[in-house]
C-alpha cells in the first residue's frame, strides 16, 4: 500500500507538471529561443570513431550532454543508471554492469566487462564517467558488446567519456553549490586562444562534505558516507597546424583526503545479525555481544561484553545509524592523468594517434570487526580437565597462563591499496569522403602494472607484537618448515596479510568497414584481433590467534599462548584440481609451485595468455530520413584472469578461461510527428559463456576444508532484453523522457556448487543435487577413530554439505524491469527562463551474487527527484535549486550481500590441540547461524542550490 501511494503521488507531480506547463503554454507568448521549441536537437555522438547523428549509428547508445545532466540531475554514475537501461553501478565497490554482464570481484587480475574509455584512453575505473558537467562535454554509454572499435574488455559494453575541449574565443565560468550534509562544491574553467591556431582550457573544482549519510552512535567517532574532501586539475592545449594537422593534449591532477567517501565507502547497513567468529561469538550485531535469543547479557559463551551501548544494533531500527571502534578513511594520491591525440588529414582519409597514461594510489582503511566493544575476556580451561571452564585450575596451571582469563582487544581494520598505472597506444586510419564504402582499421597495445596489497590488523593485542615475543614460544606454523617459521616473529600484528603484484599487457587490429550498396541499405562488417597476456606474483601470510577457525579453542590460550600461523595449513601446494562443477574446464596455464620466505611468506608465481577474433556484421535500412532499422550480430571477448589478492590465499588452480558472447540485436530508431517525438527501441539476445565467477566446489584433496572456492568460468548463461527511450516536445517549451526496459539476465548451465553461507541448500529456491543427510560416523560426535565423521560434514549443522544445481538463478546485478521518467517544462519570464524538472525513477529488486536467495537479493524501490532552473536571458548567469530522493526512501544498489552466522564457539567445538594432528577426541560440532544481510545503498534525501556564472 505504501508504495502505492508512493507512486500515485509521484505519478502526481509529473502530471502536475505537464498539466500546469500546458495552461501556461496556453497564456504565455511565442517562445524565440532554441530552448522554447518543441522540436527535438539533433545530438552528434562518435560511438563508432567518426562524427554522427545518434539516430543514424545502428548501436544501443544512451548519450548524456552537460546541458542534458543540469537539466534531469544527473550528478553521478549512479544517477546515470537511472537513465541508461540496463546500466548498474556499484559506488561502494566501483563495478559497472550492462544487461547482466560486469565482474564479481575488485581484484585486477579478474578485468572489468564494460570497457570506459576516457577521451580515448582506457581506464579500469568508472570515476571518470562520474566527473561533473563542467569538465565533459557528454557521456556515451554503447550498450553491447563492442567487438570491434572497442575491443579492450567491452564484452558487455562501453561507456565513452568525451572532454570539453579548448575554444577559439575566450571563455570562463564559475560554479558554486551548498548542499545539506555540509556539503560545498566550487569549479571554475577558463578557456580561449593563445596564438593563431593554439588555444587552451584550465579547470578545477575542489568539494568537501562534512557530514557522512551514516551516524556512527559510538562516542567521539565520526560519521561516514560520502565525507570528502578532493580536488580535481586539468590543463588542455590544442592547436591546428593549417588545414592537414592538430593536436590536442590533457593532463589532469587529482587527489582525495576522504574520511567515509568516495568508492569504498559504506554505502549501507547491517540490520540482522552477522557473526564475529574471530573470537567465538554467536550473536552478535554489528559488533554487539548479545545473550542467546538477543537479550542483554554479561557473559555470553564465556564472553562478557564490554560495549557501553549494551546489545542493540543502531541499523536494525534505523539503516543510517552503525557502531565502528575503527575510522574509516579513503584517500587518493600521486593521482595524474596524460592523454592526447595527434591527427593528420590526408585527401579522403585520418591519420590519428592516441595514447595516454594513468596513475594513482589509493587507500582504503575499514572496520573489520569489533563494532563499539573495546574488549572482552574468555576464560581459559585446564586441558586436563573435559567439560566448561574450569575456574578451579592448579597454581601451577593459573602461574603457565593456562586458566587465566585471555583478554581480547577486537578492534581491527583491513587496509586495501592499489599503486596503478597503465599506458595505452593506439593509431587509426579512417575513410572521409562522402562516397559508399567507408572504411576504419587501426592498431592498438596497452599495458598495465599494479600492486594490490591487503591486511587486516589487530591493532591492540600485544601478543601480536614482535617487541614482546622473545618469551614466546617459537610460533607454530603447520605445514611449513619448522626453520621458516621460528624466523617469522614480526607480523606488525598483521592476521592477513596478501601482496599481488602483476603486469597485463594486450595488444590488437581492428577493421571496419560500412557499404552503402543501396540508397536505404548500407552493410557493416567488423573483424578484430585480441591477445593479453598476464603475469605476476602473489605473496600471503596467515596468522590466527584465539579463534576456532584456526583450528584452536579460545578457551585453550593461555595470555602468553603464542599466535599461530597457518599459512603453510591453507594455501594449495598440491598438484593439479580435483573436483570441479558439471561443464566446467579450468583454464590451464603456467602455475608456479609454493615457496616459503624467511618471514613465513608463502609465494607463488603466475603467467597465462589468451587471445580471440571478434567482430561484428550488420544491416542497416534506411526508408526514410526518419526512420532507421537495424540488425547486428556481435561477438565479445574479455581476457581470463587470476583468482588472487583481496582475500585469497593460494587456492587451488586460480586460472579462469576467456569471457565470451554472442550478441544478435535488433533495433529501431524513429522520428516522429515533424521531429517532436524520438523513440530507440533494442531488442536483444546474448549467449553468453565462460562468466568469471567465484564458485563453491568439493575438494577431495585431503585438506582439512570440506569445500573451497575459486574463481571458475560458469559454462552458460543468456541474457536477453527489451529497451525503450523516448523522448517527446508535444507542445513548445515542454519535454517529457521515458525510458523502459526489460531484462531477463541467467544462468543456462551450472551444476555441483556448493553455497558457502547455505551450505545444506535449504534457502528458499535452492536446488540440491542430493537428499538431505545427517554426517556419518558417530553423527556429530569427532572421536580419535573418527576425526571427521565425513569429508563434506558442515561443522555447523551436523549434516552433509549439498552441492547445488544453478539453471535459471538470475546474474547478479540485473534488475529485470526499470522505469524511468522526467517531465521538464520552460517558462519565458522577461529576461529569463525558468524550467521545473521532475523525475520518477523505479528499479526491480536485484541479486548480488549467482545463488539466488533473500540474503542475496535487495527490494525494489523507486525515488522522486525535483529541480528548478533559472537562466538568464544572456545565459550568462544559471541558477539550480534540487531535491534528490525527494520522499527519502531507501534505494538499493546492486542487490544485498547475504550471509549466514556460524555457530557457536563454545567448549565442545572441534579444535586443534597445537602438536596434535587433527579435531580433539570427544567433541561435538556447533549449532547453525542465522542469516545476515548488508545492503548498500542510494543516498538519502539531498537538496542544495547551485549558481552557475560564465564570462
Amino acid at each position: 500500500m505504501l508504495f502505492k501511494q508512493r507512486l500515485m503521488l509521484s505519478c502526481a507531480l509529473v502530471a502536475a507538471t505537464a498539466t500546469v506547463a500546458a495552461t501556461a503554454q496556453a497564456q504565455s507568448r511565442a517562445a524565440t529561443s532554441a530552448a522554447a521549441s518543441n522540436t527535438i536537437e539533433e545530438l552528434v555522438v562518435t560511438a563508432e570513431r567518426r562524427e554522427q547523428s545518434l539516430q543514424d549509428v545502428p548501436v544501443a547508445i544512451s548519450a548524456f550532454t552537460s546541458e542534458r545532466r543540469d537539466l534531469v540531475g544527473i550528478n553521478s554514475v549512479q544517477d546515470m543508471t537511472n537513465f541508461t537501461p540496463g546500466l548498474n553501478y556499484s559506488s561502494a565497490t566501483d563495478r559497472i554492469s550492462l544487461r547482466g554482464v560486469g565482474r564479481l570481484t575488485n581484484a585486477h587480475p579478474i578485468d572489468t566487462a564494460v570497457a570506459t574509455y576516457s577521451d580515448g584512453i582506457y581506464t579500469t575505473s568508472t570515476t571518470e564517467a562520474g566527473k561533473t558537467p563542467i569538465f565533459l562535454d557528454r557521456v556515451e554509454v554503447l550498450r553491447g558488446p563492442q567487438g570491434t572499435l572497442y575491443g579492450r574488455n567491452s564484452i558487455g559494453g562501453a561507456i565513452n567519456v568525451i572532454s570539453r575541449r579548448p575554444t577559439e574565443a575566450f571563455y570562463g565560468e564559475v560554479r558554486a553549490t551548498v548542499a545539506n550534509f555540509d556539503r560545498t562544491l566550487i569549479e571554475a574553467a577558463v578557456s580561449g586562444p593563445l596564438a593563431e591556431g593554439l588555444q587552451y582550457r584550465l579547470a578545477g573544482n575542489w568539494e568537501k562534505q562534512r557530514k557522512g549519510y551514516y551516524d556512527n552512535v559510538v562516542s567521539g567517532m565520526p560519521d561516514e558516507g560520502n565525507v570528502i574532501d578532493q580536488f580535481y586539475l586539468e590543463g588542455q592545449v590544442q592547436a591546428q597546424f593549417g588545414d592537414k594537422a592538430d593536436f590536442w593534449m590533457k593532463a589532469a591532477l587529482g587527489g582525495w583526503n576522504n574520511g567515509g567517501g568516495g568508492p569504498g565507502a559504506r554505502a549501507g547497513f547491517s540490520p540482522t545479525p552477522f557473526s564475529f567468529a574471530e573470537f567465538g561469538l554467536q550473536n552478535v550485531n554489528a559488533g554487539f555481544a548479545c545473550a542467546p535469543g538477543g537479550t542483554a547479557g554479561a557473559v555470553v559463551n564465556s564472553v562478557v561484553n564490554t560495549s557501553p551501548l549494551g546489545c542493540v544494533n543502531p541499523a536494525a531500527s534505523d539503516p543510517r545509524k552503525f557502531a565502528n571502534n575503527t575510522r574509516q578513511s579513503v584517500s587518493l594520491d600521486d593521482n595524474y592523468v596524460v592523454a592526447g591525440t595527434f591527427s593528420y588529414h590526408f585527401d579522403g582519409a585520418d591519420l590519428k594517434y592516441t595514447g595516454g597514461y594513468y596513475n594513482y594510489h589509493y587507500t582504503l582503511i575499514q572496520d573489520n570487526g569489533g563494532g563499539s566493544i573495546s574488549s572482552f575476556r574468555i576464560p581459559l580451561r585446564n586441558p586436563a580437565v573435559s567439560g566448561p571452564p574450569n575456574p578451579t585450575c592448579s597454581a601451577a596451571a593459573q602461574a603457565a597462563g593456562v586458566c587465566g582469563p585471555l583478554t581480547i582487544f577486537p578492534r581491527q581494520a583491513s587496509t586495501y591499496q592499489e599503486q596503478y598505472w597503465n599506458t595505452s597506444h593506439e593509431l587509426n586510419l579512417a575513410s572521409t569522403g562522402d562516397g559508399p564504402l567507408q572504411w576504419l582499421g587501426g592498431v592498438y597495445y596497452y599495458k598495465e602494472g599494479y600492486d594490490q596489497p591487503v591486511f587486516t590488523t589487530l591493532f591492540d593485542q600485544p601478543q601480536l607484537d614482535g617487541a614482546i615475543r622473545p618469551a614466546v614460544p617459537a610460533i607454530t606454523c603447520p605445514g611449513a618448515p619448522a626453520a621458516t617459521c621460528a624466523a617469522a616473529t614480526d607480523f606488525q600484528r598483521r592476521l592477513y596479510d596478501d601482496r599481488p603484484t602483476f603486469e597485463d599487457e594486450s595488444y590488437a587490429g581492428y577493421g571496419q568497414v560500412d557499404w552503402q550498396f543501396t540508397p536505404t541499405l548500407k552493410a557493416t562488417v567488423g573483424l578484430r584481433y585480441s591477445h593479453d597476456k598476464k603475469t605476476g606474483t602473489e605473496a600471503v601470510r596467515i596468522v590466527c590467534f584465539a579463534t576456532t577457525t584456526c583450528g584452536i579453542t579460545p578457551e585453550l590460550f593461555g595470555t602468553l599462548s603464542p599466535p599461530v600461523d597457518v599459512t603453510g595449513s591453507v594455501v594449495y601446494t598440491g598438484g593439479p584440481t580435483n573436483i570441479t562443477p558439471q561443464g566446467v574446464v579450468p583454464k590451464t596455464g603456467s602455475l608456479g609451485g609454493v615457496t616459503f620466505d624467511s618471514l613465513g611468506f608463502a609465494h607463488r608465481d603466475y603467467k597465462a595468455s589468451w587471445d580471440a577474433w571478434t567482430g561484428t556484421a550488420g544491416l542497416q535500412w534506411d526508408p526514410d530520413p526518419d526512420t532507421m532499422v537495424y540488425g547486428r550480430y556481435s561477438r565479445g571477448y574479455k581476457a581470463g584472469g587470476f583468482n588472487s589478492g583481496i582475500t585469497t590465499t593460494l587456492g587451488e588452480f586460480p586460472f579462469t578461461d576467456s569471457e565470451h558472447i554472442d550478441s544478435y540485436e535488433v533495433g529501431l530508431k524513429k522520428t516522429f510527428f515533424g521531429d517532436t517525438l524520438q523513440a530507440n527501441l533494442s531488442i536483444f539476445y546474448y549467449n553468453y559463456t565462460g562468466l568469471q565467477a567465484p564458485l563453491t566446489v568439493a575438494n577431495n584433496s585431503g585438506a582439512l576444508a570440506a569445500s573451497q572456492t575459486r574463481f571458475l568460468n560458469v559454462p552458460k548463461s543468456i541474457s536477453k532484453g527489451i529497451e525503450l527511450e523516448t523522448l517527446w516536445a508535444p507542445i513548445d517549451n515542454l519535454q517529457v523522457i521515458f525510458n523502459y526496459s526489460y531484462n531477463d539476465a541467467h544462468i543456462k548451465e551450472l551444476s555441483g556448487v556448493f553455497d558457502p553461507d547455505d551450505p545444506i541448500a535449504l534457502a528458499a529456491g535452492a536446488k540440491p543435487l542430493s537428499a538431505l543427510t545427517s554426517c556419518t560416523g558417530t553423527g556429530t560426535t569427532v572421536t580419535a577413530a573418527n576425526p571427521r565423521p565425513n569429508p563434506l560434514c558442515d561443522v555447523n549443522t551436523g549434516f552433509v554439505q549439498r552441492a547445488q544445481d544453478l539453471s535459471g538463478n538470475s546474474l547478479p546485478q540485473a534488475a529485470k524491469n526499470k522505469v524511468a521518467v522526467n517531465v521538464s517544462y520552460t517558462w519565458d519570464i522577461g529576461n529569463g527562463s525558468l524550467t521545473p524538472s521532475v523525475s520518477y525513477i523505479w528499479r526491480d529488486k536485484e541479486y548480488s551474487g549467482i545463488f539466488q536467495r533473500d540474503t542475496n537479493a535487495s527490494k525494489a524501490w523507486d525515488q522522486v527527484d525535483a529541480r528548478v532552473l533559472w537562466k538568464g536571458a544572456d545565459n550568462r548567469y544559471t541558477i539550480i535549486a534540487y531535491v534528490k530522493n525527494v520522499f527519502d526512501e531507501l534505494g538499493y544498489a546492486g542487490g544485498a550481500g547475504g550471509a549466514r552466522t556460524t555457530g557457536t564457539f563454545a567448549v565442545g567445538t572441534p579444535g586443534v590441540v597445537p602438536g596434535t594432528p587433527g579435531p580433539v577426541p570427544g567433541t561435538t560440532f556447533g549449532v547453525q547461524g542465522g542469516p545476515r544481510f548488508t545492503y548498500a545503498l542510494t543516498p538519502p534525501r539531498t537538496y542544495g542550490v547551485e549558481v552557475q556564472y560564465r564570462f
